[in-house]
């Protein structure tokens, strides 16, 4: 396995880490052995970096890693965050109209002690705000989640989907250790001017669904998404923008294809080409998936590969929102 630095932590973290939300959450039926046989696998192989949250199958998520991380705590450096709360109590998307975000301290203090105890561990080592509550000032936001650090219940603190304003204020509140943001071959909003904050603050950026949603490999599988599938309601998935992403996926994978590798894995590999400071968490819940994720850390793309990713790229511009209208207005606030 291949290593990467964490922010100015002196951490080394696996080149790739293991998103979890799918094993429980989002993207159809789970299985926990499965999962569970998956977690080993990843541990087996020098997957050391975790992701979950609170809000995955409300909580679930975070029983079902415990399960693994107990009894290896000293090999794992888990992540998880909170803020997403259901007004019914019944776990969905970010977008959906029972969802509402909360960056209160009030609600910090509760989240990270039911974290703790679902995960079953003493401290958490990296704690993000999920998003950017509108509503509570972000000072207010990470000078509570300070207090977490100087209190020994987590270690490491970091934000998702936030602008360069809010970092900065956060940033100076607290070291902001981790940005993390979707960033994939087909979403490159951090590339305007997030990426370039973030690295003059040496901060992590790490890229949630660097796989476009697998996007690449089951583009042309929508129809069998079950009702609760996620995806589903995605615009990417779509219609207007269906076919558009079908010759994409067709063109990028025939590319790959040629380099005797899967689209996915070039898709990956173009992601952790982007910068030594980046460290993506490709979700599973399948060893063979893992496998081939790992496998993307030792693909060398040359200048002319890149070229002709970027060329593909613009011949299909039609891609479509990667969130649904209510969820876009969370993101980079």
């Amino acid at each position: 396995m291949k290593f990467r630095k964490l922010g100015n932590t002196g951490e080394q973290l696996s080149a790739i880490g293991l998103g979890c939300m799918g094993m429980s959450f989002a993207y159809g039926p789970a299985d926990e052995q499965e999962s569970i046989n998956t977690l080993h696998k990843a541990l087996d192989l020098g997957v050391n970096f975790w992701d979950t949250a609170d809000m995955y199958a409300n909580g679930e998520n975070e029983k079902l890693i415990s399960k693994v991380l107990v009894p290896n705590r000293d090999k794992i450096f888990i992540a998880t965050k909170f803020g997403f709360r259901f007004k019914d109590g019944k776990a969905s998307h970010s977008g959906a109209p029972g969802t509402y975000f909360d960056g209160s301290p009030e609600w910090i203090k509760q989240a990270v002690d039911q974290s703790l105890q679902r995960l079953k561990i003493d401290e958490i080592d990296l704690y993000y705000a999920h998003r950017i509550d509108p509503n509570v000032p972000v000072e207010e936001t990470v000078g509570t989640m300070a207090d977490l650090v100087k209190a020994g219940k987590v270690k490491y603190l970091g934000l998702s989907e936030a602008s360069p304003e809010s970092i900065r204020k956060a940033n100076k509140i607290h070291p902001i250790t981790a940005l993390q943001s979707e960033y994939s071959l087909l979403t490159r909003d951090v590339e305007k001017e997030i990426l370039s904050t973030i690295r003059e603050l040496g901060i992590t950026l790490v890229p949630y669904s660097p796989l476009a949603r697998g996007l690449f490999s089951n583009i042309n599988e929508v129809q069998n998404f079950g009702d609760d599938d996620f995806r589903k309601s995605l615009p990417r998935y779509q219609q207007e923008n269906l076919e558009n992403n079908r010759n994409l996926a067709k063109e990028i994978n025939d590319f790959a294809a040629s380099k005797g590798i899967k689209g996915t894995q070039l898709a990956l590999a173009w992601v952790l080409n982007q910068g030594e400071d980046i460290i993506p968490i490709p979700g599973t819940k399948r060893i063979k998936y893992l496998e081939e994720n790992i496998a993307a850390t030792h693909i060398e793309l040359s200048t002319s590969d890149l070229e002709t990713i970027d060329s593909i790229m613009k011949k299909y511009p039609n891609i479509g929102e990667r969130y649904s209208e209510g969820s876009m207005k969370l993101v980079n606030n």
